[in-house]
């Protein structure tokens, strides 16, 4: 996956958003299955009549089944002549293409190094959750978790702070073969507001599989006063899957948005990302 477009293509980033209710997430799946990404492909490849060839999308995150995005970042490379071709009108022909419950926002020359996925410095994501005991409003069903019991949100508030900071997360996320779980954690803290929906905001350089959705689920057995408020954090120094962790349904959560350093750290940005990350040994630094 190159840092730059191939000679005679130029690298486009797109800014996106969408309601990941009826898709099976992001990425393209065997057997038809409904995506984000095959759907602005296929919108692509037709609007520029491409015939058979795909041009394929590099996301910023990979977002699962029922997960939304609000920000969203991805790139795809062109032919020169293509864009040149369609650049003036690419961005409404999307429009009128696509289904309504994906939309392209912008699209336009990508700077020199910028790879949407490893040059992000960040991706800020929000889980939404009430504990209203009439359960949830029927016009955010589909972005608000119901939880049955009353939150104490400064308790949680209290445990999400002990998670801060560059951890082996391996105890929050799905394992994937030769994937590190180590990331740095640079904002949780939830807020509730006037409405009584519970956001929490959940900032890192980068997230492994699951991590958000099982964090959450931590929090709220902490809120809804099952376990303590150094549970979570001791759950995380033990390393590994703890089974009263429970991930919580993807609908509460949404990408909100995704960072990048400035134009000119893009590319040593995107190398740093690429290496595999290790913690440093206890007692050495």
């Amino acid at each position: 996956m190159s840092d730059e477009a191939q000679p005679g293509y130029v690298r486009i980033r797109l800014d996106l958003s969408y309601d990941g209710t009826a898709f099976h997430g992001w990425a393209k799946q065997a057997g038809g299955r409904r995506t984000v990404q095959g759907e602005i492909e296929d919108a692509l490849r037709t609007v520029t009549r491409s015939g058979e060839t795909t041009y394929e999308l590099t996301v910023a995150g990979r977002t699962d089944a029922g997960v939304h995005a609000r920000g969203q970042v991805a790139h795809v490379d062109l032919p020169a002549g293509l864009w040149a071709e369609h650049r003036e009108k690419l961005l409404k022909r999307l429009a009128g293409r696509l289904p309504k419950d994906v939309r392209v926002w912008s699209l336009g020359e990508a700077p020199a190094g910028f790879n949407a996925r490893f040059s992000a410095i960040w991706r800020r994501y929000a889980y939404r959750v009430t504990d209203h005991p009439g359960g949830v409003d029927p016009l955010l069903r589909g972005h608000v978790l119901w939880h049955d019991w009353p939150l104490d949100v400064d308790a949680m508030n209290e445990a999400a702070r002990r998670l801060l900071g560059e951890h082996d997360f391996a105890a929050y996320c799905k394992r994937r073969e030769g994937a590190t779980t180590i990331r740095t954690l640079q904002e949780l803290s939830l807020v509730r507001g006037e409405d009584g929906v519970i956001t929490a905001t959940v900032r890192a350089d980068a997230f492994c599989h699951n991590m958000v959705r099982s964090l959450i689920g931590a929090l709220l057995f902490v809120g809804d006063g099952h376990r303590p408020a150094d549970w979570p954090g001791r759950v995380l120094g033990a390393g590994v899957r703890d089974s009263a962790v429970h991930v919580v349904r993807p609908h509460g959560l949404t990408l909100e948005e995704v960072g990048y350093p400035a134009d000119e750290l893009l590319a040593a940005r995107s190398r740093e990302a690429r290496n595999r990350r290790t913690l440093p040994a206890a007692g050495c630094c």
